[in-house]
């Protein structure tokens, strides 16, 4: 049995952590992934600050399989990703020139100046592959273990597209949801945790919702790679809201 493939997400920006910018790129990321049989287990977010993000890179591709980074790799200057990654590698770093040539002709067909701010998003490290971008044209790159997207969502979304071919996948994740309307994670929580115990092989959370005074519960999410354990701790965990008054819905 080959060993299961896992990833990390490097968040790369001072507007993240200013709060001025929403990040969703980690979600989408994630949900991308799941499907592959690739969870990501682990997510962190730097400044525009090439120091910390080499530092952040060095200790993620260690750790997993593959490493995601968002943002920074613009025209403008704290769009610095791209030579805190060759840096991190040890390499220099150049425009290459299948880059260069796709963007001059991208920017020519707009009628727009292909400028030197707008040249600086065909640099990449020395040794990566390029990742398209069929939204705006300035690509992405892989180096080694690492890829590396843009920070704008829809952009981030659609170099995933070219990336998904060169992952190795691993052993879908199964999971499911049973919600309780009026549970309440103090009742349960005894319980909930003995079917954990009972179960190593799924993994149980715990989610509180809360909506209207009449809308409020807990969903209880199970997931697991082996279906048939999974589905004996949907059962335990369907018996254990009926226990405490609820209905369980299934998703």
């Amino acid at each position: 049995m080959t060993h299961q493939p896992t990833a990390a997400v490097l968040l790369i920006g001072d507007e993240l952590l200013s709060g001025r910018t929403r990040d969703i790129n980690l979600q989408q990321i994630a949900q991308f992934l799941e499907p592959l049989g690739i969870p990501v287990l682990e997510a962190r977010t730097v400044p525009d600050i090439q120091d910390e993000i080499v530092a952040a890179v060095n200790a993620l591709r260690a750790k997993y399989t593959y490493v995601f980074t968002t943002g920074g790799i613009g025209p403008t200057h704290d769009d610095i990703t791209a030579d805190a990654i060759a840096a991190a590698f040890g390499v220099g770093i150049s425009e290459h020139p299948d880059a260069l040539r796709d963007m001059a002709a991208r920017y020519a067909a707009m009628n727009t100046e292909f400028t030197a701010p707008r040249r600086r998003m065909a640099r990449v490290p020395h040794g990566a592959s390029l990742v398209a971008n069929p939204v705006s044209g300035a690509p992405g790159f892989q180096m080694e273990n690492v890829f590396t997207l843009a920070g704008v969502p829809q952009i981030a979304r659609a170099m995933l597209e070219d990336i998904g071919p060169r992952l190795r996948s691993g052993a879908v994740v199964h999971k499911v949801t049973v919600r309780g309307k009026g549970l309440r994670e103090g009742d349960l929580a005894e319980a909930l945790g003995q079917i954990a115990q009972d179960s190593p092989g799924v993994g149980i959370g715990s989610y509180p919702w809360y909506g209207a005074i009449d809308d409020h519960g807990v969903a209880l999410v199970a997931r697991s790679t082996d279906p048939a354990a999974l589905a004996v701790v949907q059962s335990r965990l369907e018996a254990l809201a009926r226990s405490l008054g609820a209905i369980p819905e299934i998703q």
